[in-house]
């Protein structure tokens, strides 16, 4: 499960904040300034999934930002790295070569796409687990013949 994204820029200026999970505001920022500290002293040489508290924060980094995903321990981190990914990509092709300051004075546009993006990646997931639990039937099935 998504807990937050975050998309942030090299200064740790927070660009977007959608969070899944209630936080209080205190606690957001610190949240913010937390996840920065962590992925921007990051070593590019390692790979981008970190521990952070009890979940996991997947990131991604693109020119001058920072786009970072708050999920569960247990989550495919290879699948949220494609989610952002795929965010990217639609914001690219929205904006024509986006930029920071797209993200800026384009800001409910991008949280529309941000929600759309999110909405389409968790009914992709759904459905790869339905596809997976039919493959794993018809292994066992085979196997049982």
């Amino acid at each position: 499960m998504i807990r937050f994204i975050l998309l942030q820029n090299r200064q740790g200026k927070t660009r977007l904040a959608k969070y899944y999970v209630p936080l209080e505001d205190s606690e957001k920022h610190k949240v913010e300034y937390e996840v920065h500290r962590l992925v921007v002293n990051r070593d590019p040489k390692f790979t981008n999934f970190v521990e952070f508290r009890t979940h996991k924060v997947i990131y991604r980094r693109y020119a001058g930002l920072f786009f970072s995903m708050c999920v569960d321990i247990t989550d495919n981190e290879l699948a949220y790295l494609e989610c952002i990914h795929l965010f990217v990509e639609i914001l690219d092709h929205f904006f024509s070569n986006v930029c920071e300051l797209d993200l800026v004075f384009n800001f409910h546009k991008v949280c529309m796409l941000c929600l759309h993006c999110v909405s389409q990646f968790t009914t992709m997931l759904r459905l790869l687990v339905v596809l997976c639990c039919c493959i794993t039937y018809v292994f066992i099935c085979s196997r049982r013949e």
